[in-house]
């Protein structure tokens, strides 16, 4: 059996047009592209082992995404060289490798991970978003408050249980650590928030937003988002705010390569694989 050599791809997607990252029948998927480029370029199934950093929903973009792949040691020492170029000229326009690294086997783009960062776009501009600008950036209908929206960010932060916020898998923990939760408006007038956390549960970070986006415009009290905390199950009164504003900017690994494998078992240790 040929040895393996793993690679860390960095990708960028608009994800308007694809059905989330997760391969799916019948379904145009990030991971069914990307896996059908390797397939052409490389011979079916000789790139093997695709995993990723954080499964995003459909909708959902990305400028930091990771993950892994494993190859024969041979193919890549023949086709490293000239393999991101010839990427791009087989992915369609929507989807980019902007990077690939060869990096140790024990590299997990998933549980090697320490943390996943998201920005959340919104304009409360009359008008709406700018039409170049209209798949990424949520237009909300009314004024809102960026202070106000920011007291209710500081009450989610650090480690709880974010049942409220999260759809339930069955035997998979909600209890996660977000270590920064903030909104900013940028000279245009669009308002980021920015959430990372050592991971998310599926449809957590959306939820967020939309628990902070009640208050912001002023149906809701600085301390409700963080009162819902309290709840053991998803809250009905939680609206899960548009996949098109929220975009994955980067995920973060330990900085010594020695540590990849002590974290991933670390992570593994700590709860099971959830989407983002």
């Amino acid at each position: 059996m040929d040895e393996l050599t793993r690679l860390r791809l960095d990708v960028s997607y608009d994800g308007t047009a694809f059905s989330g990252w997760a391969v799916q029948p019948d379904r145009r998927t990030v991971a069914g592209v990307l896996v059908e480029a390797l397939d052409l370029l490389l011979g079916a199934g000789t790139a093997t082992g695709l995993t990723v950093a954080g499964r995003t929903d459909a909708g959902v973009h990305a400028t930091g995404q990771v993950c892994h792949v494993d190859l024969p040691r041979e193919v890549w020492r023949e086709r490293e060289g000239a393999l991101l170029r010839r990427l791009a000229r087989l992915l369609p326009g929507d989807v980019r490798v902007r990077a690939i690294t060869e990096v140790p086997a024990e590299f997990d783009a998933r549980f090697s991970a320490t943390f996943r960062r998201y920005e959340y776009r919104v304009t409360d501009a009359p008008y709406g978003a700018e039409p170049l600008r209209r798949h990424e950036i949520l237009a909300w209908p009314r004024p809102l408050d960026v202070d106000a929206l920011n007291a209710a960010a500081a009450g989610l932060v650090g480690e709880h249980d974010f049942a409220a916020y999260c759809r339930r898998k069955e035997n998979a923990t909600t209890l996660r650590e977000v270590t920064r939760l903030d909104w900013r408006r940028d000279p245009d007038g669009v308002l980021v928030a920015t959430v990372q956390a050592d991971a998310f549960c599926q449809a957590m970070v959306r939820s967020l937003v939309g628990a902070m986006l009640a208050v912001g415009e002023g149906r809701r009290p600085v301390d409700w988002p963080a009162g819902l905390l309290s709840r053991r199950e998803r809250s009905g009164h939680v609206t899960v705010a548009p996949a098109h504003g929220l975009t994955l900017v980067a995920v973060g690994y330990p900085d010594d390569p020695a540590e990849y494998a002590r974290r991933a078992d670390v992570t593994r240790r700590l709860r099971l694989p959830t989407e983002a």
